[in-house]
């Protein structure tokens, strides 16, 4: 059995503002309109034979992935973290779950947020890595270099270990430029893609023997947890797990390893630049995500909109990343960088770092539509049987008008069924509770008016999400 284990968090700095906290990298849409969890989701059944993979993410990512995959005929399993602390315990309680599964079972670890066309090809790797796994190698998975990229951390290759593989002499951390143009020069090294192969029972041992103190605390708060219905939630215990790659804890002192340098073609999708270079470009290598745009007289530039027409003229080598509430434009060469913004916007407290207008919630989404000092309008949507927490506010009452569909509204004492053009008020200190009792959507327009509208003012009595206050 190949159990395909996907990594699924991180924040995606660099690809801001589509990519924000509240709705990481593994979300977006990147080629075919599916996104990179999607793909990727995908991918691991084609290679698996449709073996159910099982997702380690954040727990607040945990509906988001759900309705994502909804419609996957193989639905899989989570694991949920309730912070994130790298790849290393990451590894070790997946392979603590799939020995549950099966003790020989080998794990195909992949990253949620990359982007691979060549599934044939990936497949083929895949086969290989697989075959040395069950003869109890530590199998990674290389990236022949196409470019001397500062960006990726680099593998030295050494003896052959098998026709297609070959033993791992070093990692070697992200090269500056002169020094990844010899690496490229020299033939002998690939990126080191962190995608891996291995038995379970296998990289234990490896915990077992570079990493004792890490594995114990991992099986404390993995015997600490149960599965309820596709979902194992850990503990708070795991937050006190070391923070730690899966290369430091193991991987850089272990014996039994070997590197496949995979011919297919794969992508990281770490910034702006590797997803203008996904999409196919015209005659003057300018790209866009199927977008309304015009242009004129630009050449190598990248425009990604959601609902508006992007006009340029003049651009070389720009990005613009168009939003409903940020835009960005940068240097195509210079898309690293993009962080920064994201590092300032933390600093000065600014919402656009975490949420995009629209957010995701366990019962469906809410819009912010206007954001003023002393009022706020939203527009809800809430899923056919979904509910909203039972709730109260201290700071501002609610006025909610019903667009389509049917509500059920909970107001202090008093339990009303609002239909189309109907609306309620609810006074601050009220408890209430919204649910969408018809079987469509449930669209309504909230008008929030009070001295304090954050999104921190609410005090949660029920939650069936499990949410707190």
């Amino acid at each position: 059995m190949l159990i395909p284990i996907i990594l699924s968090g991180g924040a995606g700095t660099r690809l801001w503002p589509v990519s924000r906290e509240a709705h990481p990298k593994p979300f977006m849409r990147i080629g075919d309109g599916k996104s990179l969890l999607t793909q990727t989701h995908e991918r691991a059944l084609a290679v698996s034979g449709n073996t159910p993979p099982l997702i380690v993410t954040n727990r607040d990512y945990y509906f988001l992935s759900h309705d994502e995959l909804e419609s996957q005929e193989v639905k899989p399993n989570y694991l949920l973290e309730p912070s994130g602390r790298n790849t290393a315990p990451a590894i070790a309680l997946a392979a603590m779950w799939a020995m549950q599964q099966k003790p020989d079972a080998c794990m195909l670890v992949l990253p949620a947020d990359h982007l691979i066309k060549d599934t044939p090809g990936f497949y083929t790797a895949v086969q290989h890595a697989e075959n040395l796994a069950k003869d109890g190698f530590l199998v990674l998975f290389g990236i022949k270099p196409k470019a001397p990229e500062t960006g990726f951390g680099y593998i030295e290759m050494g003896n052959k270990v098998s026709e297609h593989a070959q033993v791992v002499q070093r990692f070697v951390e992200k090269p500056d430029a002169v020094t990844a143009a010899r690496y490229l020069a020299e033939g002998n090294y690939v990126w080191n893609s962190g995608m891996f192969c291995f038995k379970a029972s296998t990289i234990l041992d490896a915990f077992a023997t570079y990493n004792p103190a890490l594995l114990e605390a991992a099986r404390t708060v993995f015997n600490s947890t149960k599965a309820v219905g596709d979902k194992m939630e850990l503990p708070a215990s795991f937050n006190a797990l070391e923070n730690i790659s899966i290369d430091y804890a193991v991987m850089e002192k272990a014996k039994n390893i070997a590197v496949i340098p995979g011919d297919f073609d794969w992508s990281d999708i770490g910034a702006w630049k590797a997803v203008a270079e996904a999409i196919p470009a015209d005659a003057a290598g300018n790209t866009n995500n199927n977008c309304q745009t015009i242009v004129i007289d630009s050449r190598n530039t990248h425009i990604q909109t959601t609902d508006r027409l992007v006009a340029v003229i003049g651009l070389d080598n720009l990005l613009v990343i168009d939003t409903p509430d940020a835009l960005l434009v940068a240097d195509k060469a210079r898309s690293q960088e993009v962080k920064e913004v994201v590092t300032r916007l933390k600093a000065a407290g600014h919402e656009a770092h975490k949420n995009h207008r629209t957010v995701s919630r366990p019962w469906g989404t809410y819009t912010v539509l206007q954001d003023a000092p002393s009022f706020k309008i939203k527009r809800i949507a809430v899923k056919p049987g979904a509910s909203l927490s039972l709730q109260m506010h201290h700071h501002r009452s609610e006025h909610w008008v019903v667009v389509s569909g049917k509500a059920e509204v909970v107001n202090g004492d008093a339990t009303v069924v609002l239909e189309p053009n109907e609306s309620t008020y609810i006074p601050a200190g009220n408890k209430h509770r919204l649910t969408n009792v018809g079987d469509t959507e449930l669209a309504l327009i909230e008008v929030q008016c009070g001295s304090y509208l954050g999104e921190d003012d609410i005090v949660r009595f029920e939650d069936i999400y499990g949410r707190a206050q």
